[in-house]
This record gives structure tokens, sequence and C-alpha cells, in this order.
């Protein structure tokens, strides 16, 4: 299947220092391994002279006129992939963290019938990344393993592998956007597996501050995903946690009703019920959403 049409595409902001090492690495993987393929780099309106390093590199090089971030940038990369009638999409860093060696591997497993491949960066031992982030993917990795009832490891590499289909699918989220891709996939019940990788250690990460601000922007952005694709899981938990609280402090009134003689104050009666109105309204709620998800 070397005939096949293979993308390579590499979205770049700032990287003049080693998108051309990148560049090279891939290009002797893949003519050693005889494949058909270009490489496309998608210039995130970089100040330096990325861009032209690229071209002078020989490859298809589309800049966005101004730094929209690495979402809105793979949005892009994923239209101009299929403009390219690409059979297979291939998405790596232009900082060189993903070494290309394993690009063959990553396309052999989707000729094997996967929809979509990861680069999973803690098979190896060698992950280059800080313990927080390690330990935050391990958390990552579990939750999106129940969700989507497949085993997943590195569920917020970049280093991934699929199909034109995994590339048609919608993202929404400006963050998480390498998670979403996941869940769609699976929810779509597309085939998705892993490859262990090592990776080389690079610059610090260009979009967090530190380990705790991404953490923090990680789960909020999980909670919307769970949100979006589990809504009546979601709120139905919520709603069920009101109505436990609320049913709670009705058995503690009824109490105080039997040994007291009384209540022990309206207000009290009032949040009860309450608490168990709005638990059944965001249930409700859960419902309605499940229902125009579907």
């Amino acid at each position: 299947m070397k005939c096949m049409e293979i993308v390579i595409t590499i979205p770049a902001y700032n990287e003049e220092k080693t998108i051309s090492v990148v560049i090279k690495h891939i290009k002797k993987v893949m003519d050693f391994n005889k494949y058909n393929y270009k490489i496309l780099v998608l210039d995130d309106g970089s100040k330096d002279s990325t861009a032209e390093v690229a071209k002078n590199e020989g490859v298809i090089v589309v800049s966005n006129k101004r730094n929209l971030g690495l979402a809105e940038t793979f949005k892009n990369e994923m239209k101009e992939c299929l403009k390219l009638n690409a059979d297979v999409i291939v998405h790596t860093d232009a900082d060189g963290q993903y070494p290309a060696e394993y690009i063959p591997h990553m396309i052999k497993k989707i000729e094997k019938g996967y929809d979509l491949v990861l680069g999973c960066r803690f098979g190896k031992g060698k992950y280059s990344g800080s313990l927080m982030k390690k330990m935050g993917n391990i958390a990552f990795s579990r939750v999106f393993s129940r969700m989507l009832k497949t085993k997943i490891t590195d569920t917020t590499t970049g280093f991934r592998a699929f199909t034109p289909e995994v590339a048609k699918l919608p993202l929404i989220n400006n963050f998480t956007y390498t998670q979403e891709q996941l869940i769609r996939a699976g929810k779509g019940r597309m085939k998705v597996g892993e490859i262990p990788i090592h990776t080389n250690k690079t610059r610090p990460s260009k979009l967090f501050n530190n380990s705790l601000d991404y953490a923090l922007k990680a789960w909020i952005n999980i909670f919307r995903i769970y949100r979006d694709f589990e809504p009546l899981r979601f709120f139905g938990r919520i709603g069920a946690l009101f109505i436990l609280i609320g049913f709670l402090l009705g058995l503690l009134i009824i109490y105080n009703i039997i040994v007291n003689g009384g209540a022990g104050g309206v207000p009290r009666v009032i949040l009860s019920m309450l608490l168990i109105l709005v638990g059944i309204q965001i249930g409700l709620f859960g419902f309605l959403a499940d229902i125009g998800k579907r």
C-alpha cells in the first residue's frame, strides 16, 4: 500500500531554528521507506523566518495572516490536508520532540485498519516533559479509557496518524483539541490505537506558564468535553447529588419532627424541597441535552 498519498503536517510558530532539521529528518525516513508523501507546514503567523526556511526545504507552506493558536491552526491543517487528497495524515511538531522514525510504524498501523494512531510518550519510559504533566496525562488517560471503553495511555500527544474520516470530525474546543479529536473518533466507533515512542528533550512549552496552569486548563476542558459528549451522565450525577442532599436534609427534618415535635424551622423545609426540585431540573436538563445530542 505504498501508493497511498501521505501528508505529514507540521504546525509551526517561530520555529526557524528547528524546522529545517525536522523536515530533513522526515524526508530521510520517508524516502528510505519509499512512501509517496507530501510535507505541509502550517505557519501560524510566525514573526521570524519559519515560513522562508520551510519553503527553502521544498515543502508546502501555508501561513496564517496572524497567530491563531494551535487549535485554529490544526483546523486549517485538516482543511489543507483534505485538499491534498491525503489517504493518511501524520501530525507532528516543529520542535523535534517526536522522532520521525516512528512515522512508518504509525502508517503501518493505519494500513492494518486503524483510524487514529497515537504516539504514546510513556511506553518506553523516556518522556521528557515535567512530572506534573506526566501525572496529569495518566489521570486523563484513565478518564478517557473509561469514557471510550478503549485503553488509552497518552491522550494529549500531538504525534498522531489518522485517516481523512478522522480529519473531517468537527472540533469546537480551543484547548484540548487533541483530546476532543480522540473522543469524537471513539464515539464514532472508529478504531483507535497507540504505538510506544520516546521523545527528544525540547525547549519549554510556549502554551502554558507552568505545569499548574496546564493542569487547571486541562481539567476545566475535560469537564466541558464530558458535559458535551455525556450530558445525561454529567448533569444526571450533579442532579443526583442535589437530590441526595435534599433527601438527607428531609430525613433530618423528619427525625426532628419525631424526636422534638418540630421540623426545626420553615427555611430548612423549603431548602430541602428546593434542593430536590433543583436536582430534578438538572437531571431533566441532562436528559433533554442527551436527546438533542442524538
